[in-house]
């Protein structure tokens, strides 16, 4: 055991009376010490109800002859971290994430982990950790919150956001607004829609991570303590078995959780984390791979923002494996793939029945031959960018128009609230990359603006910056090269023509090859929005977004 380096032998003596003075027994110290990374904290609504899960894993770890020790990972609410400069400070906790839990794992030297994580980089931080340090490890979520109800009718945040727009549209009064206000986000947990944080969890259990309802099980339901308690026995099997992340997240582990994704239709964050998470367990994917096997995988679930279904009801149907019994009537999984449940792919989802073909359609009538998320690539993109397909209306999957060109968010917003976009722009927001925002801000807020004014079948958005899994329309993020190292996108000027065609997988400038070339060499890279902290040390380290922004290692 990892664990006698601290507990065993006379040369160890100090490192038990430090144990001892925690108040731990010699009996403790003689079983396995299980360490449980909690992200409990008191300011993300998904992460308010993580004390109870964690007191769920230790007693499932104690009832397996473990011994449970609880330490923290932080956590950043997206939602309240929107649209000013905390934004800046939501990927860049992922790589903090993962970093400080290798460090207290590597430090105390536990056995096995238990992750609990539930919202936006939270999950993939631990995933990567998980992967970095590969001893036997499981992941239980926090879980969604249930969807709101405003006027009868099902909601969640992203309706919140998309409200603002109405209100300065004049299509929502004040009261409409204060109503959705109240009612939008009515418990803990994750935000309803398939948005990042649910995105994650669900394709945790693809990967073969987490156990099944992951993903699914809404937060303030007693099955998810249930769910905590079986993770907590279940990760003293996979210590004894050896069983350990790279063994389960391997090549076509990610095949699958991509396959997974694209009939959910999951965030196009996906597609920073898990080139990233791959990167950690030592396997290389690219964003081409998502296009070849968007082609063969069909949509399957709409679920908010891309309709009107929510993760209580994907849940109801039959959950992740549900959805991936469908594709496996396709032949599309690798079966073959082992699990934190010490058993394959296979022989989880054998069985599993889809009970609402509304909510999970079935593989024979999907929403869409291809799947929820596209790669693009073109002269305004010439390393790719992502868009989630599955959430634009078809009138949009093919459209050109001039361009509206804005180098932060914030410009970008007031020309939306203020009239100043109209039917046809393609709104253009650049130096908000890995780089140069720094930390990638999520554009949720124009998005939702856009949607707000009516003007989501008419206008497309592009940035180097990323989207939240509540935005929805023609949202085009991760352009790579980002603005700030001189990519095209820091070449387009207002009014140049820009061409989408997403079922084609392109998007370019018309403009001339000698044009952007003239344009290159008159360009001058602008002054670092931020010179000190831990933002400025990550803008020198990130990498580009089509690499999954990971760090550079020194």
């Amino acid at each position: 055991m990892r664990s006698d380096n601290v507990t065993k032998g006379m040369q160890q003596a100090p490192h038990r009376s430090l144990f001892n003075a925690l108040g731990m027994t010699k009996e403790e110290l003689n079983k396995p010490l299980i360490g449980i990374v909690s992200s409990y904290n008191e300011i993300v609504p998904g992460h308010m109800n993580i004390d109870k899960i964690v007191d769920a894993v230790k007693l499932g770890v104690a009832m397996a002859g473990g011994t449970p020790i609880v330490f923290p990972a932080i956590a950043v609410c997206d939602g309240i971290a929107m649209g000013h400069t905390g934004m800046k400070y939501s990927l860049v906790t992922r790589d903090l994430i993962a970093d400080s839990t290798e460090c207290m794992a590597m430090a105390h030297q536990f056995d096995a982990l238990v992750m609990v994580p539930n919202c936006d980089k939270n999950v993939p931080g631990l995933l990567m950790a998980a992967a970095r340090l590969n001893v036997p490890t499981i992941f239980v979520s926090g879980g969604p919150m249930l969807a709101g109800r405003v006027k009868g009718c099902k909601t969640s945040l992203s309706s919140m956001f998309e409200a603002v727009g109405s209100y300065a549209a004049g299509t929502m009064t004040l009261e409409d607004v204060e109503e959705f206000e109240a009612k939008a986000c009515p418990t803990c947990g994750s935000c309803s829609g398939m948005y990042t944080a649910n995105s994650m969890n669900c394709l945790t259990e693809a990967l073969g991570m987490g156990l099944s309802g992951n993903g699914t099980i809404p937060a303030v339901y007693s099955e998810r303590i249930k769910l905590a308690k079986h993770a907590g026995m279940k990760i003293m099997e996979l210590l004894e078995k050896n069983i350990r992340p790279r063994d389960i997240m391997t090549k076509d582990a990610f095949y699958n959780a991509l396959t997974v994704d694209m009939a959910l239709g999951c965030s196009t964050n996906s597609m920073l984390h898990l080139p990233a998470i791959a990167h950690e367990a030592g396997v290389d994917i690219n964003l081409d791979i998502a296009n070849e096997i968007s082609a063969v995988t069909p949509n399957l679930c709409h679920l908010a923002p891309a309709g009107h279904t929510y993760m209580e009801d994907l849940n109801e149907a039959g959950g992740v494996y549900a959805v991936m019994n469908e594709l496996n009537k396709k032949g599309l999984l690798k079966t073959d793939c082992i699990t934190v449940t010490g058993k394959t792919v296979g022989e989880n989802i054998e069985g599993r029945v889809n009970k609402n073909p509304e909510v999970i359609r079935p593989v024979e009538n999907p929403y869409s031959e291809v799947g929820g998320i596209a790669v693009l690539r073109g002269n305004l993109a010439p390393d790719s960018c992502v868009v989630k397909r599955s959430a634009v209306v078809p009138e949009m999957l093919a459209h050109e128009g001039p361009a509206r060109v804005f180098d932060c968010e914030e410009d970008a917003i007031a020309a939306i609230k203020g009239g100043k976009i109209v039917a046809g722009d393609v709104v253009v927001i650049r130096y908000e990359g890995p780089k140069g925002g720094p930390g990638m801000r999520e554009m949720l807020n124009p998005t939702s603006a856009i949607a707000g004014m009516g003007l989501g079948s008419t206008v497309a958005l592009i940035t180097d910056g990323r989207f939240s899994g509540a935005s929805r329309g023609a949202s085009i993020g991760h352009v790579s090269p980002e603005a700030a190292v001189g990519g095209p996108i820091a070449l387009v000027e207002e009014g140049d023509i820009i061409s989408i065609d997403i079922d084609n997988h392109s998007i370019n400038l018309k403009v001339s090859d000698e044009e952007m070339a003239a344009r290159k060499a008159k360009w001058q890279p602008k002054e670092p929005k931020v010179k000190t902290g831990y933002l400025a040390r990550y803008a020198s380290l990130v990498t580009s977004a089509d690499k999954g922004a990971v760090l550079k290692t020194l």
